[in-house]
């Protein structure tokens, strides 16, 4: 028996049609959030080296664009990978996350004494990934449903950790036991929070794409200064709800 026969998926390939996203979560991280004493329920220098790992990535494969919150990573592809292979697509691109972004936490000078305390164990993190197929329109509605989720895990949060703050975790979980979005709105306005102050990334998530730029330069054949256009990835911290008019308006489908 030839022994690549024996590799069941490794022939598995996406449609050349198709529109991809790789959605890519982290790994048992609220025992990694508890071991690094993250802020709750936002810490921005943990969110900074997310969004760090992103830029590594768009630098690396040149995606369309790039969406995260919280420890996940939702990553739309300009074209078709490793020739479609989807084992290759999942291993490669979660490897490469988990690899960047411990590169990025250990070298963090406000996580790296943590990292060097030997009476502290914090296990090899790691990322898993799933190829997630698309037409353009189911696209758009992908992103807006992860940025919905988005919302719900910052209301959600707020919700918890200033009730846990008050009255501890059990009355915590009681207290929102099968709340509704209204009601959970309800509560944080008498603790006197308002969520529609907190600052957009927290709501929206972040987002990373390319903007456009004219480029002044010079050009030794004719003589003259010409305009050029360059494409630069930029990160937006203030997103806005994701819709047909922004993935149209950045070019991003």
């Amino acid at each position: 028996m030839i022994m690549n026969e024996c590799e069941m998926f490794s022939n598995l390939k996406v449609p050349c049609c198709s529109k991809i996203v790789i959605r890519i979560d982290g790994r048992n991280f609220s025992q990694l959030s508890h071991n690094l004493e993250l802020e709750k329920p936002y810490d921005l220098e943990f969110v900074k080296i997310m969004v760090k790992t992103c830029h590594d990535f768009f630098q690396e494969f040149s995606p369309s664009l790039i969406y995260t919150f919280s420890d996940e990573i939702n990553i739309l592809l300009n074209e078709i990978p490793f020739r479609g292979r989807l084992e290759k697509m999942d291993s490669i691109f979660a490897s490469f996350i988990s690899g960047t972004f411990t590169s990025n936490i250990i070298n963090n000078k406000e996580f790296s004494k943590i990292f060097e305390n030997p009476e502290i164990f914090i296990k090899p993190i790691s990322f898993d990934s799933r190829v997630i197929l698309l037409n353009s329109a189911e696209t758009v509605k992908y992103f807006k449903y992860r940025q919905d989720k988005a919302w719900v895990n910052c209301l959600n949060g707020y919700a918890y950790w200033t009730l846990r703050r008050e009255y501890g975790k059990d009355k915590a979980i009681q207290i929102l036991y099968k709340k509704k979005s209204n009601q959970i709105h309800d509560i944080l306005f008498e603790q006197d929070m308002n969520i529609a102050d907190i600052p957009l990334w927290q709501r929206r998530g972040i987002g990373i794409y390319r903007e456009e730029m004219i480029i002044q330069g010079y050009n030794p054949i004719i003589n003259e200064e010409v305009m050029s256009k360059r494409w630069k990835p930029i990160t937006d911290w203030k997103l806005p709800v994701f819709n047909e008019e922004f993935f149209h308006v950045n070019q991003i489908l």
